[in-house]
């Protein structure tokens, strides 16, 4: 029985997530499964990944074949490093310590370019707002001005046919 790690959609029209699952080859996509090994949700930015990593571990170190879907998610997060280097402990060419030590460093970078995109995400977003906050400012200025030039002429017009109102006056007498 070949068995295969890959994508099961779920969710509503043109808002798919995807539940990561181990199944048979041979059973439709969104059909049958042996096991549920995590979600994806490419709906988010960045998309959201829950995995569980050891499960997914076991499963490839027992011959699943991933699709490319999910080889990319599994790559991204960390499972196939965690593969190689395994083996590499398996042969002798490597220690656990080192393996772990290697995957741990490669961890933590991944997680701080991670947060680094979701803050610059969030930096973008902000200085977005606060532009169209100053253009809202501007022109909500500009309207006012206009309004006060309108209601200006308004008051000179009545202040202006008084003046030549008394100016007939004083002409007539």
């Amino acid at each position: 029985m070949a068995v295969k790690i890959r994508l099961a959609r779920r969710g509503r029209k043109k808002l798919a997530i995807f539940d990561i699952v181990v199944a048979d080859a041979r059973a439709p996509r969104d059909g049958r499964f042996i096991e549920k090994i995590g979600t994806y949700n490419p709906n988010t930015n960045p998309a959201s990944i829950n995995l569980n990593d050891d499960k997914a571990l076991q499963w490839v170190l027992n011959g699943a074949q991933p699709t490319d879907t999910a080889r990319a998610i599994l790559s991204y997060k960390g499972v196939l490093l965690k593969k190689h280097l395994q083996v590499g402990v398996n042969k002798g060419a490597i220690s656990q310590e080192t393996a772990d030590a290697k995957f741990s460093e490669w961890k933590n970078v991944k997680d701080s370019k991670i947060s680094g995109k979701a803050d610059s995400l969030l930096s973008k977003k902000e200085a977005e707002k606060a532009a169209r906050l100053a253009e809202e400012t501007k022109v909500n200025a500009a309207r006012a001005e206009a309004i006060a030039k309108k209601n200006a002429v308004v008051e000179e017009a009545p202040a202006a046919e008084e003046a030549s109102q008394e100016a007939a006056e004083e002409s007539a007498e």
